[in-house]
Formats: C-alpha cells, structure tokens, sequence
C-alpha cells in the first residue's frame, strides 16, 4: 500500500518511524496479521517486527489479542490521532507546570524582559545602520521607498544595494518624482526603479519579514530636524507593508512613472548638487 508523500511526511511529523509507518499501512491493508506475516507482507525484519509492534502499540495506532499466534489489529486514522492528540496535550500540561514552577521566579526575580517587537528608531545614522542590518541580511527581496527626506539614508547604504545586485537580490524602489535626478539615475543602476509624485515616509522591507517605516522628521533634542523612523522584526506587520508597496508600485507604473518623467524644474532644482552614490 502506497501513500503521498504528503502523508507520508505527516506521519513522521508526529514521531512515527519509517518501520511503524510501513507496518501500520500493511495492517490497514489486511485488517490483522501475525508478526511472522507481518514482517513477511511489509519488509520488516523479523529481528525488528516485534519491537516496531510494540512502538506501535504504545503509541496507540494498533492493538493485539491475546491468541496463539498473537494477531495484531490497526486502529482508525481517527482513533490514533486523536490518542495522539490527548497524550501531547497531557505531556504539554505536565510540562508547562513544571517549567513554570522552577523557571517562572528566576525570570521575575531577574528583571529581563521580552524585547518589544517594534522600536522607534531616530536620526539618520541610527536609521541608516539599521537599514543597513535589513539590506545585509536579505536574500531574496529588496523592497524600498524612497522619498525626498531619505535621500541622505540612501547615501550610506549604496554599496550593499551594489553587493545584493551582484548576489541577484531582487530590488526595487519607488521613488519620490521629487528626488535628485542625480540619486535616481544613480539607484537605477542597481535596483528597478519608479516613480511616484506626492509621496510622503517611505521604508524598506527585507524578504517579507523586516521592516523599517519612515514616519517624519521630528526635533530632536538639540533642536535639530532629523527623521523618525519604527523598526520590526513582525511578519505580519511587514506583510502589511509589502501590500501597501505593491500597491504604490502599481499605481506609479500606471501614472507612467519613469526615470524620464522627472521634470526639468526639478533637474534644474538639483544641477548643482552631487550625487549621493
């Protein structure tokens, strides 16, 4: 008796050997056999039989009679995983009493605390290192926004955008119609680019799990305008954003974005200042 992979992969997720799964298939065939037929009809050695029995037993996907030769009988699928199921829950109870009793004062009594899953990240060099942490960490995807007051960020990331082009991450960037015709011709030689008018924040999302969101530029302590920005480590929350950017990706490809479209007011704007690759 053959089954899918699928099942077949399942069965062992819940601790069942290769042995097991090949004689509880063979009993599921036939209904009840002795060990000698058994071993005989799955392949089982006969030295292994009785111990992949027993296993099997103990586990509650079969049960035996008392005869002479002793036969062995299959329980429902239904019937052994629900077994299954109240023996892993009555093991986690046990556990978690356990665990918790002895561990739960030493972590009180420490004072350590879970680390929150968003932070608020401020100023360009602290934004900066980390981006700098998702780009580097990226293997597959690269997704950025960048609007006007990012452009200084982007300056210090450009060589390990360089590198993951070179590793064939996958990288785009939606960009503010507004930004230096200088910083988008430069971003567009290592990433695909398009552009976008009246963007405002902006952010970057690494293989669909890191997340960094460019918020405003609030004051700091000095007084100085410097940008805001929150980081996580969420999947969900990243999720969230992805869709968003595809969104804005779509609609900047629809409105006919390109490194073209940039305006000659705005190239005018930004002759004089120096590229930031």
């Amino acid at each position: 008796m053959s089954i899918s992979d699928k099942s077949r992969k399942a069965m062992e997720g819940l601790g069942l050997t290769g042995y097991e799964i090949k004689v509880y298939l063979c009993l599921l065939e036939t209904g009840s056999m002795t060990a000698s037929d058994i071993s005989k009809k799955s392949g089982v050695p006969y030295s292994k039989i009785y111990e992949v029995l027993n296993s099997l037993e103990e586990k509650g996907w079969l049960e035996s009679d008392s005869s002479r030769p002793q036969k062995f009988f299959p329980k429902s699928p239904l019937t052994a995983l629900e077994a299954m199921r109240m023996r892993i829950e009555s093991s986690i109870r046990d556990s978690r009493n356990t665990i918790m009793s002895e561990l739960m004062p030493i972590y009180e009594k420490s004072g350590v605390r879970e680390r929150p899953e968003i932070w608020v990240v401020m100023g360009v060099y602290n934004i900066a290192a980390k981006i700098g942490e998702i780009i580097q960490t990226c293997q597959h995807e690269l997704l950025i926004a960048l609007p006007q007051i990012a452009e200084g960020i982007a300056r210090s990331i450009q060589p390990t955008l360089r590198s993951l082009q070179e590793k064939g991450v996958k990288i785009n960037v939606l960009a503010s119609e507004e930004a230096n015709p200088d910083t988008i011709r430069a971003i567009s030689r290592v990433a695909n680019v398009r552009l976008k008018n009246n963007m405002f924040g902006g952010g970057v999302i690494g293989d669909s799990k890191h997340v960094m969101i460019l918020i405003s530029e609030g004051r700091s302590e000095s007084g100085n305008f410097e940008p805001t920005a929150i980081w996580a480590e969420h999947i969900g929350l990243a999720r969230f954003a992805k869709d968003y950017f595809h969104y804005l990706w779509a609609d900047a490809d629809n409105r006919g974005g390109r490194l073209s479209d940039v305006n000659s007011d705005t190239r005018r704007k930004y002759s004089n200042k120096t590229s930031i690759f």
